[in-house]
C-alpha cells in the first residue's frame, strides 16, 4: 500500500501568495483547491483562472473540490487545464455518472462528494463510476470548522467494500482534520486527508505535512498492511 496521502488545502493559505504557499507544501501529494460559488455553497473562493495559474506554479498534482452548481457544465474545464482530480458534490446533479464520465474524457480522475447530512447508501452502486470518494467532515462552504465524527461510519462502509475487492476507490476526507484528528480518520480507512489551517497555521507547512502523515500511518491497518 501506498503511505497515507496529504492534500493541503489553500483555502487555508494566504490568497496573496498562492504560487510561494504552494512551493511550501513542496513534500505534499496532492494540493486540494476549493473552488465555491456562492449559490451551492455561501461563499465565494477562486475559479478555474486561479486554478490555471497555479498549475503553471507548481508540479503538485491538483486536487480540484468543487462546491458548485451545475458541474456538468462547469467540472470537465478543470479537467482540460490539467487538474488532476476533479471531484463535485453528489448533492449538486441529478446525473453523477455523466459528469464523472466528462471528467474522465476531459482527463482527470473523477472524484463524487458527499456533505456530512447526505446518506452515502444511495451511492454505493455508482461509486464505481468514480476514483475518488470524498467524504466532507464538516459543512461544506468554509474553512476552520470542528470535526464531525459520525461521517466515519461512510468511510468504514467503503473501506470495507475496497478491502473486499468489492470496489477500487481512493477515500478522502476533508474538514477539520489535524493532529487531532487524523488519527480516528486513518483507522476508519482514509486514504487521503485534506488538511487546511493544520498545515498554513503552523510555522513550518512542509513539516506539518509530514507530521499529519506519520500520525495517519501509525492509526492506519489499511495503510500499515
Amino acid at each position: 500500500m501506498s503511505p497515507p496521502m496529504i492534500a493541503p488545502s489553500i483555502l487555508s493559505a494566504d490568497f496573496a501568495r498562492l504560487a510561494e504557499e504552494a512551493n511550501a507544501v513542496k513534500g505534499a501529494d496532492w494540493l486540494h483547491v476549493d473552488v465555491m460559488d456562492a449559490h451551492f455553497v455561501p461563499n465565494l473562493t477562486i475559479g478555474l483562472p486561479v486554478v490555471e495559474s497555479l498549475l503553471a506554479a507548481t508540479d503538485i498534482p491538483m486536487d480540484c473540490h468543487l462546491m458548485i452548481e451545475d458541474p456538468g457544465r462547469w467540472a470537465p474545464p478543470y479537467a482540460e487545464a490539467g487538474a488532476y482530480n476533479v471531484t463535485f458534490h453528489a448533492e449538486a446533479t441529478d446525473d453523477p455518472i455523466a459528469v464523472a464520465r466528462d471528467i474522465r474524457a476531459a482527463g482527470a480522475r473523477a472524484g463524487l462528494s458527499i456533505k456530512p447530512g447526505t446518506p452515502l447508501e444511495p451511492y454505493l452502486e455508482i461509486l464505481r463510476n468514480f476514483d475518488t470518494l470524498l467524504v466532507m467532515s464538516v459543512e461544506p462552504g468554509f474553512g476552520g470548522q470542528s470535526f464531525i465524527p459520525e461521517v466515519l461510519s461512510k468511510v468504514r462502509t467503503v473501506r470495507k467494500l475496497v478491502d473486499a475487492g468489492e470496489l477500487s476507490i481512493l477515500v478522502e476526507i476533508d474538514g477539520g482534520i489535524n493532529a487531532d484528528t487524523v488519527e480516528q480518520a486513518a483507522e476508519a480507512g482514509v486514504d487521503c486527508f485534506v488538511a487546511g489551517s493544520a498545515v498554513y497555521s503552523a510555522e513550518d507547512p512542509g513539516a506539518a505535512v509530514e507530521s499529519l502523515r506519520r500520525q495517519a500511518l501509525a492509526a492506519s491497518p489499511h495503510l500499515r498492511a
